[in-house]
């Protein structure tokens, strides 16, 4: 039975938007009549190349050429071949305007405002452009940022590919040893950062940890302080343990350059360097291609995001996370894009005063981060002017069901809710918004043009209304190139192509719903398979998160007498204690909602849990830890220390 949807497009927004213009084009070049988003995107995945090509000219990429091969070895992954004569660069696509209209806004929890137009941009990246070439770096060399999200960081990576060398970053509450996993494998010639940052109302000195890690990473043979908390910080702990490395950018950059040289690449050459999570061993470091982050990212914003150069485009990010890379991409299509450094939750409604003031119109966050707002109360169409809001992005975690209402009753009734999932793997999306397409609750609207999305059962069959592994069964120009020293493709082969020859397995486990929509029920390893029946842990978590006393929970499977129970921890709202009522109104929920299989064994409080610097719940460091096992790269956390609350509890041992 198929849902009454909770948001459609107006007949003006539908026919407006880039998506029904581009089907139009498409429709009218090669006579086709195709008339929805299901037959688009049957056409985009049936026409490789042609869909592909279609969008390097929807982007107006800028390049020395494009060549005639668009796509070869068409049906092998990871050895598909795209775009192979082509010759581009990435930052000269990201700053093709040159023109006054506003290029970036920051904004800083304490309220400091900075902007900067694009021709100020252009010049600022020309200045860095050629103080990094006298320095020499050049392309292939790998320059890293351990950076708030400033404008300067967006200057750092832009300036550093204008060269055809490799940006990577990591955000300032990395720890000194989850820095070191990171960086310590790709050796950066140059380490950008700041004096430091401020989060929740504390300024952190970020420069006495970049000594340590400079020390122990004899690679970098300099280091750029940016101005941030004040102008020229004091630099004496980088002259004691690393002496003459240290630099203020003004002092570095060359005041007198007005023009970038961009340094011609191939399409397939590295521009990124990025991370897994690394909560289960050494991360591994994933490089993405020039040319497949350019246009995967400019046919996300162009055509699923609907992106105007009008538009103000912000996500709640760090620069440690790949939606700061998909966020900046923006530029790309002309937008004012908005960074915001600090905690989100410095006030409940800090952000949304700053959607507000900039008259943001797409606004990116996460699904915790909406669930924390309601949880606070926030109403922001009884206390906020967000009449130029047309959009909200939300990813990190599955989107309750709840958070749709939420959103639709006390933000807007005429916004496009679109939860979006992809990862770090691709730098982009497998299933996201589409703004020709209804929004029904609970789900992600529609696999992304291109992506030959499905999901597979045990046996390796297509399966629709079930749920199952999320696979894509055809190439996409922003797989990942190769992992960073990994000489034979060993590492990337068993992280994606070990289930299905052939095939990329994602990691996720979930369904195609009646509406053709997906719903991601959590993540394939966390599955819960309680009797032999798998059971995603966002189905559990959103029957918990409903109940007022609850403000988050982890869920994991314990092994216990030759199977799994489910084992369910709760963190309540502040002088409430988990009471046997308590239990038994969670578990009544959640039995009444989904299955007696669904019901935890054993429900326990604890004060905190454990996640990523990015955000996201850890359910297997919670698992290794309950089964007594090690947990490594604590530094991959942000709050490490949470782990002991699980570790040896008597009520796991009955």
């Amino acid at each position: 039975m198929t849902q009454s949807p909770l948001w459609q497009p107006s007949k003006d927004r539908l026919a407006n938007s880039n998506m029904q213009q581009f089907m139009l084009q498409v429709n009218t070049k090669y006579q086709l009549n195709m008339n929805s988003y299901a037959d688009l995107h049957l056409w985009s995945v049936e026409n490789l190349a042609t869909f592909w090509d279609e969008i390097w000219h929807l982007a107006d990429v800028q390049a020395q050429h494009k060549g005639h091969h668009i796509l070869d070895n068409s049906e092998l992954m990871p050895s598909a071949k795209w775009f192979p004569e082509a010759r581009l660069n990435y930052a000269e696509n990201l700053l093709k305007f040159r023109d006054h209209k506003t290029a970036i806004i920051f904004c800083g929890e304490d309220g400091k405002r900075e902007t900067v137009t694009y021709a100020e941009l252009y010049i600022r990246v020309a200045k860095l452009s050629a103080g990094l070439k006298r320095h020499g770096i050049q392309a292939g060399d790998r320059v890293a940022g351990f950076m708030p999200n400033v404008i300067d960081t967006v200057v750092a990576m832009l300036a550093t590919t204008s060269l055809g060398a490799v940006w990577s970053s990591c955000s300032p509450d990395f720890g000194i040893n989850g820095v070191l996993d990171r960086f310590g494998q790709i050796k950066p010639r140059l380490l950008f950062t700041t004096d430091g940052y401020l989060y929740n109302g504390k300024t952190l000195n970020s420069l006495q940890r970049v000594a340590s890690i400079a020390e122990q990473l004899d690679s970098i043979e300099r280091i750029i302080v940016c101005d941030h908390l004040e102008h020229h910080a004091e630099l004496s702990s980088l002259e004691q343990t690393v002496p003459g490395k240290a630099i203020y950018l003004d002092a570095f950059i060359d005041p007198l350059a007005t023009q970038v040289d961009f340094t011609p690449m191939g399409f397939a050459d590295p521009l990124y360097i990025m991370y897994s999570s690394g909560t289960t061993g050494v991360p591994k470091c994933i490089v993405h291609s020039i040319g497949g982050t350019l246009l995967q990212h400019a046919k996300e914003h162009i055509l699923h995001t609907d992106v105007k150069r009008e538009d103000v485009l912000f996500y709640y990010t760090t620069c440690g996370w790949m939606m700061w890379n998909w966020l900046v991409s923006g530029l790309a299509v002309g937008c004012t894009l908005v960074l915001y450094d600090g905690s989100p939750f410095k006030r409940p409604d800090i952000l949304i005063d700053m959607a507000a003031n900039e008259s943001i119109s797409i606004f990116g966050t996460s699904a915790k981060y909406i669930a924390a707002i309601e949880k606070a109360g926030v109403k922001p169409k009884q206390s906020h002017d967000l009449k130029k809001l047309k959009t909200i992005l939300s990813t990190g975690s599955p989107l309750a069901h709840e958070s749709f209402d939420y959103v639709y009753q006390d933000i807007g009734e005429d916004i496009l809710l679109a939860s979006i999932s992809g990862g770090t793997d691709i730098i982009s999306c497998f299933a996201l918004g589409c703004p020709i397409l209804p929004v029904y609750r609970g789900q992600l609207q529609a696999a992304g043009l291109g992506m030959a999305v499905a999901i597979y059962n045990d046996s390796g069959q297509p399966i629709e209304q079930e749920k199952g592994e999320l696979i894509c069964a055809k190439p996409f120009p922003s797989m990942p190139i190769y992992f960073w020293d990994d000489a034979d493709g060993s590492k990337y082969h068993k992280a994606y192509f070990n289930e299905y020859k052939n095939i990329w397995a994602h990691g996720d486990y979930g369904e195609i719903t009646a509406e053709n929509g997906i719903i991601i029920h959590g993540r394939s390893d966390a599955v819960l398979n309680p009797g032999g029946v798998r059971i995603g842990t966002a189905e559990i978590y959103r029957q918990v998160e409903a109940i007022p006393a609850v403000q988050e929970s982890i869920v994991i499977g314990q092994n216990w007498q030759d199977d799994v129970r489910v084992v369910l921890f709760v963190v309540l709202k502040p002088d409430i204690n988990l009471s046997a009522s308590l239990i038994a109104e969670i578990k009544q929920q959640i039995r009444a909602n989904t299955t007696p299989r669904h019901v935890p064994a054993k429900i326990i409080q604890v004060t905190d849990i454990p996640r990523t610097i990015s955000g996201k719940i850890v359910e297997l460091a919670v698992r290794k830890i309950v089964h007594n096992e090690e947990v490594k790269n604590q530094d991959a956390l942000a709050n490490p220390q949470a782990l002991g609350l699980f570790a040896n509890l008597p009520e796991l041992q009955e």
